[in-house]
């Protein structure tokens, strides 16, 4: 008699379990399917959101031939270290620099110690001539015995040779004078930054270009790929991968004095949001990379949950105008075309792929909801047995 009382109580205690969980999967369901957890928006809703509520003025481009043929040609015109470019020479003098001025003459000389030069004088006499030491000032000129004040900067060695010379004229017979450089502190560069020696550079004749100023300042610990060049030259700035650099390329800009080098650290990466694995930031890990690539990494789009025909790439592009606009572009991967036009959109530094959950999902995650609703209920069960 008392187990007929206990099994009485016990299926009293499932259908009562039973009735609630049905109430609650009709009222999940007349509640509408925004009711049930989601991944983020449908594909319908991401298009609704384009018309209604559009705060930050976005679109929606379908990713097509003509889509992909725009911004192909975008990405292959980005040469921002090209536009610092110009021409210029690195064989002139400048503030700081500090000068060897041999001097020689025959007959009645002027620069020797009889014609009233002392001890402390900033130049030796010597049987061939007299060697100067002198800096430039802050005005680009050098003071020189006898000639007075002479402007150098501007100038190249040659050219001051025939200013001392001329200067000179009346005053000694036959002068001949041999400019050189002895300390340069105008015709350089500087590199700063993730780089193994930074530090002040002196520049060359043949005008070193900027990968041969990496280079002899020993390079960088981290991969090119995550490394950003940064060229400030007369005021203006530009950047770019150290990776997208060519030896032969017009990015590999010639060095001009004063110009600052600085390498920082910025890995590129994208977000993944939607109906995929995980919530993810994946690094590119690679010098370019495509949508076809990227959605590789991510094991494309959730073969349960997902709607492979609104997948969305989230974007503030240029390639629609010189400002930078709020885009979305929309890959339907149900179409065979998709994975050829996929490989021809190159991803950009933090963008965001969107994978839509598939409207249909709704009786499945119903279904999911209430398996998890009638599993304590078969675990009590179980042990009541």
């Amino acid at each position: 008699m008392t187990a007929f009382k206990n099994y009485n109580s016990r299926h009293r205690t499932a259908n009562h379990w039973a009735r609630l969980v049905l109430v609650s999967a009709g009222l999940g369901v007349t509640g509408g399917c925004a009711t049930l957890p989601a991944a983020g928006p449908t594909a319908a809703q991401i298009r609704r959101a384009e018309t209604k509520d559009n705060g930050t003025g976005f679109q929606i481009v379908d990713i097509d031939a003509a889509s992909t043929a725009r911004l192909a040609v975008h990405a292959a015109a980005a040469a921002p270290l090209a536009t610092l470019d110009e021409v210029g020479r690195t064989d002139t003098l400048g503030p700081g620099d500090t000068l060897s001025i041999g001097i020689f003459e025959v007959g009645v000389t002027l620069f020797t110690r009889g014609n009233g030069a002392t001890a402390q004088s900033s130049f030796t006499p010597s049987a061939s001539g007299t060697d100067l030491t002198v800096r430039v000032d802050a005005a680009g000129t050098v003071q020189l015995p006898y000639v007075g004040r002479v402007a150098v900067a501007g100038k190249t060695p040659g050219e001051v040779e025939r200013t001392i010379e001329h200067g000179m004229i009346g005053l000694s017979q036959r002068p001949q004078v041999v400019v050189a450089v002895k300390a340069n502190a105008f015709n350089v560069f500087y590199v700063s930054g993730d780089i193994r020696t930074p530090g002040r550079f002196e520049l060359g004749l043949p005008r070193e270009r900027l990968l041969d100023a990496i280079a002899r300042a020993g390079g960088t610990t981290n991969q090119p790929n995550d490394m950003i060049v940064r060229v400030t030259r007369s005021g203006r700035s530009a950047e770019t991968r150290l990776s997208d650099i060519d030896a032969s390329g017009d990015q590999n800009i010639a060095l001009l004095p004063g110009d600052r080098i600085e390498l920082f650290n910025r890995p590129r990466t994208f977000l993944v949001f939607g109906a995929t694995e995980k919530v993810s930031q994946v690094p590119f890990g690679a010098s370019s990379l495509s949508l076809a690539e990227a959605m590789a990494r991510i094991g494309g789009p959730s073969e349960r949950t997902a709607d492979p025909a609104a997948v969305y790439l989230f974007r503030y592009d240029t390639s629609l105008g010189t400002e930078p606009k709020p885009v979305i572009y929309r890959l339907n991967m149900v179409r065979a075309d998709s994975y050829f036009l996929s490989q021809r959109v190159e991803m950009q530094d933090k963008d965001v792929i969107y994978v839509s959950s598939a409207a249909a999902n709704a009786p499945a995650k119903m279904t999911q909801i209430i398996g998890q609703l009638f599993s304590p209920l078969a675990v009590a069960r179980s042990l009541t047995r």
